[in-house]
C-alpha cells in the first residue's frame, strides 16, 4: 500500500459490484486481494448508468485517497477518462476568481463556460452556479440576475468531482448588504418597510435595498390572525421592529404588533 499514492494513475479488473453500484477492483501489482474501490459518483462523468463498471472489465483510474486503516484505495474513473479537466479543476484554490460567459440557464442553476482551462465533454460549461450563489437579494427569475452570452467572474467554491464542475459563486464577488444593515441596525429599532410577499407562516417586509425580514404569523397583529391576507397585503407600507438579528445566517426577524400600541384589555 505504501508504493501507491494520491495522484497515482492505476490499472486493474473490477471483480465485484457493490450495492451502490460502484465496484471493487484487483489492481495491477497486487492481485491478492480486491484493494480498489469505486463509488458511483467516481464514474464518467455524464454517465451515471449502473452497467458503466462490470466483472472483468478492465479499467484506468486515478487514486483519490488512500485509507492504510482499510487498506482501501479510492480510486476515480472520472479522473482517468478527462485527466487535463480533472488536473484543471483539483489545481484551483477556494476564492479564486474565475471568469467567463454565462453559457445556458437551467432550472437547477447556471452554467458558465470559463475563459481559462478545457472545455467540459458533456455540459455546456466547466463553471457552475447555483440559484443562492447568484445574488444576495431574492429574485423571481434568473434573467433578473445573469443573461446568456453575459460576462461574469465567480468566486471559486469547490471542485465537484460528481459532475466535474467548478462549482463557482457571483454573490461572493459583490458586498453583501445584509452584513451593512447589521452594522447600523440592532434588535429592538423600529424601521419602515414595504411587504413584499405573503406566506402561510407570515409575511416578509423589505426594510432596505437587498434587504427582507420575516414576520412570523403570532407577530403580525396583537390579536390573532389565521391568514396573513387577514392583516397584509402585498405592497403596503408598514412600521416594524427588530426583534432577531442572525449575521452568520443572514437572517432577520420582524414583529409588526410590536411597532402599535398594545391594545387595553386583559393579557393576550
Amino acid at each position: 500500500m505504501a508504493s501507491i499514492d494520491i495522484g497515482d494513475l492505476c490499472g486493474g479488473v473490477v471483480t465485484g459490484i457493490t450495492r451502490s453500484h460502484g465496484a471493487r477492483v484487483t489492481l495491477d501489482g497486487f492481485p491478492t486481494k480486491a484493494l480498489g474501490s469505486v463509488g458511483p459518483l467516481d464514474l464518467p462523468w455524464g454517465d451515471a448508468r449502473p452497467d458503466t463498471l462490470e466483472v472483468g472489465r478492465r479499467i484506468t483510474a486515478e487514486v483519490t485517497a488512500v485509507d492504510l486503516d482499510e487498506c482501501v484505495v479510492r480510486l476515480s474513473v472520472a479522473a482517468a477518462a478527462h485527466p487535463e479537466l480533472w488536473a484543471f479543476l483539483k489545481g484551483l484554490e477556494r476564492d479564486a476568481i474565475l471568469s467567463g460567459t454565462i453559457a445556458a440557464i437551467e432550472s437547477f442553476g447556471v452554467f458558465v463556460a470559463l475563459d481559462d482551462g478545457p472545455a467540459h465533454p458533456v455540459f455546456p460549461g466547466v463553471g457552475f452556479i447555483t440559484y443562492p450563489e447568484l445574488a444576495w437579494q431574492h429574485f423571481e427569475a434568473v434573467e433578473e440576475v445573469v443573461r446568456i452570452g453575459q460576462r461574469v467572474s465567480c468566486a471559486f467554491l469547490q471542485f465537484d468531482t460528481w459532475n466535474g464542475e467548478a462549482r463557482l459563486s457571483l454573490r461572493a464577488t459583490q458586498p453583501d448588504p445584509f452584513q451593512d444593515f447589521a452594522a447600523d441596525n440592532e434588535v429592538g429599532l423600529t424601521l419602515p418597510g414595504e411587504v413584499t410577499r405573503l406566506i402561510p407562516f407570515g409575511a416578509f417586509v423589505r426594510v432596505a435595498e437587498g434587504i427582507e425580514g420575516l414576520v412570523p404569523l403570532e407577530e403580525l397583529a396583537w390579536a390573532s390572525v389565521e391568514k396573513p391576507e387577514d392583516v397584509l397585503r402585498v405592497g403596503a407600507d408598514v412600521l416594524v421592529v427588530i426583534t432577531g438579528l442572525d449575521r452568520e445566517r443572514r437572517r432577520l426577524l420582524l414583529s409588526l404588533r410590536r411597532a402599535s400600541p398594545r391594545p387595553a384589555g386583559p393579557d393576550r
